[in-house]
């Protein structure tokens, strides 16, 4: 028996001969806020997707809370992950408290669904998340903070287990950016693991008790971000130069100085071909370059 609530081994999908994930095994305990760190295109939300089971078509093992999820349908995952995506399908005119409403669909059991229950349920979480006086308010005229702080609502009433969150203040000011985190990092603390996809990784260092790094497809590390979160590896990962230092009051950041650029220098070399005869060879060699 063990205590992880989710359990993810060998898991691999392919879209036509692209191999977007490949042998990614991990595990994640109840309770904590996980960073998943990377570059544009290297699985992260692919990832997600195969866990909510989005995406279907991979190998490999997912287990939640004990439950191996292979056989589970979207709905049935639904009811213990819940989901905020990066970015959301036409609102037409739907307002705050409906969209937040929309949340407790996994657990619809009649054609009139919208139960004393669920209102409640719905009622609570737009004043945890400072939204009750826009109830009425069309998501289309809300701001960028108020629309993500709805689509985060929206999955909270799921009552889920774990919340996987892709890009959450990707189009957020400062401000925002930790109004939003605030809220995630609460939401862990009451035994909910949170996982979130994201780019600024000075507000993943500050925020997360984990960070996974990926690259192309793969887990490049796992662990304390203030451990794992080196000037080496954002070479690694992002072929950045970057400074990593820590602040007065101990937190991480991450400060991107100049990118590395791929050069390639063609070497033209003597050699002999299989006849015998001499020849010459343009060998191409990659340099990297600091610029």
């Amino acid at each position: 028996m063990t205590d992880d609530l989710l359990r993810v081994e060998n898991l691999g999908i392919k879209f036509g001969e692209f191999e977007a994930l490949h042998d990614i095994t991990f595990s994640l305990p109840k309770g904590i806020l996980v960073g998943l760190i990377g570059p544009n295109g290297c699985g992260k939300s692919t990832m997600m997707k195969c866990i909510s089971r989005l995406h279907t078509d991979w190998t490999g093992k997912i287990t939640i809370d004990g439950q191996d999820t292979s056989g589970f349908k979207a709905k049935d995952v639904a009811k213990m992950v819940s989901n905020v995506q990066a970015e959301t399908g036409p609102l037409l005119g739907t307002t705050v408290m409906e969209q937040v409403m929309i949340g407790r669909y996994p657990f619809v059991t009649k054609v009139w669904w919208e139960s004393p229950e669920d209102e409640r349920i719905v009622r609570e979480a737009l004043k945890t998340f400072g939204l009750d006086h826009l109830r009425r308010k069309a998501v289309a005229l809300c701001s960028s903070g108020e629309k993500q702080r709805a689509l985060i609502a929206k999955a909270y009433v799921q009552d889920p287990k774990l919340m996987l969150v892709d890009e959450p203040t990707s189009h957020l000011d400062m401000k925002y950016k930790l109004e939003v985190m605030e809220y995630l990092q609460s939401m862990s603390r009451k035994d909910m693991t949170v996982l979130v996809a994201e780019h600024d990784i000075s507000l993943m260092a500050r925020y997360c008790d984990v960070c996974i790094i990926m690259k192309k497809g793969r887990i490049v590390t796992i662990g304390d971000p203030k451990k794992v979160i080196t000037e080496d590896l954002i070479r690694e990962v992002y072929e950045v130069d970057a400074r990593v230092g820590t602040d007065a009051d101990g937190e991480i950041y991450v400060l991107p100085k100049k990118y590395i650029r791929r050069c390639y220098a063609r070497i033209l070399c003597s050699g002999i071909d299989n006849t015998g005869r001499s020849c010459r060879v343009l060998s191409v060699r990659r340099l990297l370059r600091s610029h």
